[in-house]
């Protein structure tokens, strides 16, 4: 039988528009970030597979699950997510909300609004960011801000990839009712430049997770471990880079990637500012003289 493994795109965790399990993460942390990644990743080139039809993805993304609840060892990363969890006695909550997500490339083609948006990222993107706050051994409360941050990253991919989405996928993640009060249709997404309604749609998307990415701001100062802080910071310049060129740019025929010198930028600025934060809290208080 065919291993999820060799459905594999070939893409890694180089290749994403966020840090993986960089040399910012503690290294105790790196080898579970990386197997809940391949995991992941494996799931993800599963739900896109080109030659894979619908009842043949369903099939090995329920494999997948199986043999991380303990159901089987034919699955090299789900056995590998499976060991490394339970070496910190964590369980797959976060792995199997993903599965939902993934399940949902498979059977729904078209959102209505933008709450169906946030339901898929509920699934998609949130539960990475609580997975990684879980490893560091954060409180829950940090996860509203973290949940706005991965939403806000899911859908600056959905804009930069749209056309290719339909094309390669016929899926559409722009909301039916923002296309429509544009005057876009979901074909448009299929020509090399965008028309006037459709860039009015992708535009006004931009801003609206321009706001979630704003409510994610917060986040920094929330967790406790530093070097995850100096992580979520360098992610959240990232992401403004990013909405900020989608505010403004056609993602059917511009670049709304970041590309090396600007990853390099925002990773710098981003660490910069969050060891400045950190260092002006940490500030000690100087203590009243003597008989003051």
């Amino acid at each position: 039988m065919t291993t999820a493994s060799e459905l594999r795109s070939g893409k890694t965790h180089r290749d994403e528009n966020f840090p993986v399990a960089s040399w910012i993460i503690h290294p105790r942390h790196r080898e579970l970030i990386l197997a809940f990644y391949n995991f992941v990743r494996t799931a993800d080139d599963i739900a896109d597979h080109a030659d894979l039809g619908a009842r043949d993805k369903l099939h090995y993304l329920d494999l997948l699950e199986a043999e991380l609840l303990g159901q089987g060892d034919s699955q090299p990363e789900a056995v590998k997510l499976r060991y490394a969890l339970a070496q910190r006695s964590m369980p797959p909550r976060h792995a199997l909300d993903v599965l939902i997500a993934f399940r949902m490339d498979v059977t729904k083609l078209r959102y209505e609004d933008w709450d169906e948006v946030i339901h898929y990222c509920r699934y998609s993107a949130m539960p990475v960011g609580r997975f990684m706050l879980d490893v560091h051994g954060e409180s829950t409360s940090t996860w509203a801000a973290s949940d706005a941050l991965c939403a806000g990253l899911q859908i600056n991919n959905h804009l930069q990839d749209c056309g290719k989405d339909y094309k390669d996928l016929n899926r559409v993640y722009l909301p039916r009712d923002t296309l429509e009060a544009a005057g876009a249709s979901v074909e448009a997404l299929g020509e090399a430049r965008a028309s006037a309604p459709l860039l009015q749609c992708l535009h006004s998307l931009a801003l609206r997770t321009e706001a979630l990415l704003n409510e994610s701001k917060p986040l920094g100062a929330e967790v406790k471990d530093f070097r995850l802080g100096l992580e979520i910071s360098v992610i959240q310049a990232f992401a403004d880079r990013i909405v900020g060129f989608l505010k403004v740019r056609d993602p059917l025929s511009q670049t709304v990637h970041l590309g090396p010198i600007e990853l390099i930028a925002c990773s710098l600025g981003g660490l910069a500012s969050e060891m400045i934060r950190r260092a002006v809290r940490r500030r000690p208080v100087s203590r009243p003289a003597a008989g003051a």
